[in-house]
């Protein structure tokens, strides 16, 4: 049964850019190099270092009738517009050659390793088009890293005549990419690897990748039900809402949705860091901006926090780091302590100063901070109630001040966390074009005989026939970082620009937001309408682009 959305959608047909709407000649720029440690990355990748970055245009000359079969893989969490990615690949190649297929392995990269497959025939892409979701072939976490993993993929990508693979999926997923695409070149596998940017957290993306897909229609989302919130609290007047949103890396989800509402107070954890702020200052700038509130007789009002905003604060950042490095180290034994005692485990390992911190925090988010872990034995700063521990910590300040007669108001809190609620919508008409796009340039990088590239749509601040088409090589992205006790070569992740305009229009602003109810609603995601509000890109790209 389908939905009268649904229905409507699934007649929608993606916009392409100009240059890939017919025949199309590949032209080189200057080659590249990686943002950072370079030395290290082109030793790790002789293969595919330094290539060029790549613009299709278009060209009279005709195209090649290429005979190729692609395997896609979906990676990590979702983000909406992967179906669509999938579907312009799709097409993609069967505009090169009606005779070529798709095979998508099944629940992540470890369909690939356990060959698990099934053929996208027509018939299946159609029901997918410009819907939510991964759930055309599923996603899944596991990380491809280890040479028999990529052995054990050859395989299957030899025996169903698989000539390229497509990755989609964030920074952590296009990094093991990059890898198997080196692998596969070293080898002489006669396997292309190709990427595509995913996640909603926005921070992949950089001169070449203006946005990573999902970002738009999730921030709409939770715009959309933020604003619902203001309505809400601006109609009863009484309750503080402390909203936590998604980006543990960084803050780029709270700045946009900030753009699009104006709550009373946005936390920017790359603010919170560079000011060196302690979680008491944070607790401070809170209180004082609810106590001028009251002064002003509103005893309401809305709070964004980012998800990582635990990690921003320079103290904690230092505490989870040392605890990361600790526990890499000593896991085994770690392990054989029992639950109750694990916190004593921890403070009788760290350095005086961090157990310092440690023993500071309230119980809960010590008790998360030693017991959670994510799969690569890093603190699982996610699961941390930051909105509630914040809540809880400005009401104790708030209520010191009213005992010195510094505070005379009301605080009552709501909490909320807006995180799966965003992932799988229905995408946007910017995200369900520039999804269909990236799937479609994909194959046209594939049919140009590149590899370890990601997809790259550029120009996207403006209508789609002035989108700019082209591949970057995945190796400019990165740097080397620590991960589980070991550096590695890894994407570099875009942060909140403290001197970039969305931050800056953002500062000029937010002290007016802050004293004054100037909450703005935007409602849900527009998909019919005038071209100006269904089609338009975020606020951070139109600032940043602008």
């Amino acid at each position: 049964m389908k939905s009268a959305l649904q229905i409507a959608r699934a007649a929608y047909q993606p916009k392409l850019p100009i240059a890939l709407r017919g025949a199309l000649k590949a032209v080189e720029g200057e080659p590249t190099q990686s943002v950072a440690d370079q030395e290290e990355v082109q030793k790790l990748f002789p293969n595919t270092y330094g290539m060029p970055y790549l613009k299709f245009e278009p060209t009279d000359e005709a195209m090649a009738n290429t005979q190729m079969n692609v395997g896609v893989i979906l990676s990590g969490g979702q983000a909406p517009g992967g179906h669509n990615v999938i579907s312009g690949l799709f097409d993609g190649i069967k505009k090169l050659n009606p005779k070529n297929k798709l095979y998508g392995f099944l629940l992540g990269p470890g369909g690939l390793v356990d060959h698990k497959y099934m053929e996208l025939t027509a018939e299946i892409i159609d029901e997918y088009r410009n819907t939510g979701g991964f759930d055309i072939i599923g996603s899944g976490r596991t990380k491809l890293e280890k040479k028999a993993q990529f052995d054990k993929g050859l395989e299957i990508l030899q025996a169903l005549d698989i000539k390229a693979l497509v990755i989609i999926g964030g920074d952590d997923s296009n990094t093991n990419a990059c890898v198997l695409a080196e692998y596969y070149a070293q080898i002489g596998a006669g396997v292309q690897v190709i990427g595509c940017p995913k996640t909603i957290d926005g921070d992949l993306k950089n001169d070449a990748i203006e946005a990573s897909f999902g970002f738009d229609t999730a921030t709409k989302v939770y715009s959309e039900v933020i604003g619902n919130i203001m309505r809400d609290c601006n109609s009863a007047k009484k309750y503080w809402h402390f909203v936590k949103l998604m980006g543990r890396s960084a803050s780029h989800v709270t700045l946009e949705c900030a753009l699009q509402t104006h709550p009373n107070i946005t936390l920017i954890g790359e603010e919170v860091e560079a000011k060196n702020q302690t979680l008491d200052d944070v607790v401070t700038y809170i209180a004082e901006a609810v106590c001028d509130r009251a002064n002003l007789g509103m005893n309401y009002g809305v709070v964004l926090v980012p998800e990582g905003l635990i990690e921003f604060i320079p103290a904690i950042k230092k505490l989870i780091a040392e605890l990361n490095d600790m526990l890499a180290a000593n896991q085994a034994d770690f392990d054989l302590v029992s639950d109750d005692h694990k916190i004593d485990y921890v403070l009788a390992h760290l350095s005086d100063e961090n157990a310092a911190i440690f023993r500071s925090l309230p119980l809960s988010v010590s008790r998360q901070l030693a017991l959670e872990r994510d799969p690569h034995g890093n603190v699982q700063v996610s699961l941390i109630e930051t909105e509630q521990l914040l809540a809880e910590m400005v009401a104790k300040k708030l209520a010191d001040w009213k005992k010195d007669g510094i505070f005379t108001g009301k605080f009552a809190t709501q909490h909320h966390f807006f995180g799966y609620e965003g992932r799988c919508a229905a995408p946007s008409n910017w995200d369900a074009d520039y999804c269909y796009s990236l799937g479609f340039n994909a194959s046209m990088l594939i049919a140009a005989g590149k590899t370890g590239y990601m997809s790259s749509i550029k120009n996207t601040f403006k209508p789609v026939d002035e989108w700019v088409a082209g591949g970057i090589p995945i190796t400019m992205m990165m740097n080397m970082e620590k991960r589980n006790g070991e550096m590695k070569p890894v994407i570099r992740k875009a942060l909140v620009e403290l001197g970039g305009k969305p931050y800056k229009y953002f500062v000029r602003h937010r002290t007016e937001w802050a004293r004054n109810t100037d909450f703005v609603y935007p409602g849900p995601i527009q998909y019919f309408g005038p071209s100006e509000v269904c089609d338009r890109p975020t606020l951070t790209l139109t600032l940043e682009q602008e």
